[in-house]
């Protein structure tokens, strides 16, 4: 399936009503058609993974189309650089928990991103970083607890941002490694 070929059936579901539902959630709606998330999940997975598609749909721009792109990009394909390249085009707190949980942390460089995301001052980069040590705790059953426990420094750095959305994916982190395990619950 094409990139045209998901806008298209991205129109097609496409409702107002859902539209206008997105400002309760904090998502900006200038650049949103209104496919609920349900729907677009259940689409990505009949259409699997497609880099190339998932490319061309970021780049075309929208919640939609980076959400779709987000789902069908191939994580074993995404390097460094194009994780870099999506999170300073975040504009969503949606956008970036979708990459990070999704994509960014299956991804093989997860690990490399987090110390210069965190440091990084645009809101949702910095969120990204916060947002990857989430969906690490869900998604990497091989790392070990001294992985996790490295990253408190940053936590802690970061616990004190005045912006609510960075704040509350450095508390999101810090209570997802206390429940990855016993040792980790002792150590956050």
């Amino acid at each position: 399936m094409t990139a045209g070929d998901v806008i298209a059936w991205l129109e097609a579901q496409a409702s107002e009503a859902h539209r206008a539902s997105l400002a309760r959630y904090g998502i900006p709606r200038e650049n949103a058609l209104g496919v609920p998330m349900g729907v677009m999940k259940k689409k990505a997975r009949s259409i699997g993974p497609t880099h190339e598609t998932a490319l061309a749909l970021w780049q075309r721009g929208g919640y939609e189309a980076r959400i779709m792109a987000a789902h069908l990009a191939a994580p074993e394909t995404t390097g460094a650089a194009t994780m870099a390249a999506w999170a300073s085009d975040f504009d969503s707190w949606a956008i970036c928990d979708t990459c990070c949980y999704q994509l960014f942390s299956k991804a093989p460089p997860r690990w490399d991103m987090l110390k210069p995301w965190a440091i990084n001052d645009q809101e949702f980069v910095k969120r990204a970083a916060f947002a990857l040590i989430w969906a690490l705790t869900r998604h990497d059953k091989t790392a070990r607890d001294q992985a996790f426990e490295a990253t408190f420094p940053m936590i802690q750095s970061a616990a004190r941002d005045p912006r609510p959305l960075v704040h509350k994916a450095v508390d999101m982190a810090l209570r997802a490694i206390g429940k990855r395990n016993g040792n980790l619950h002792r150590s956050a």
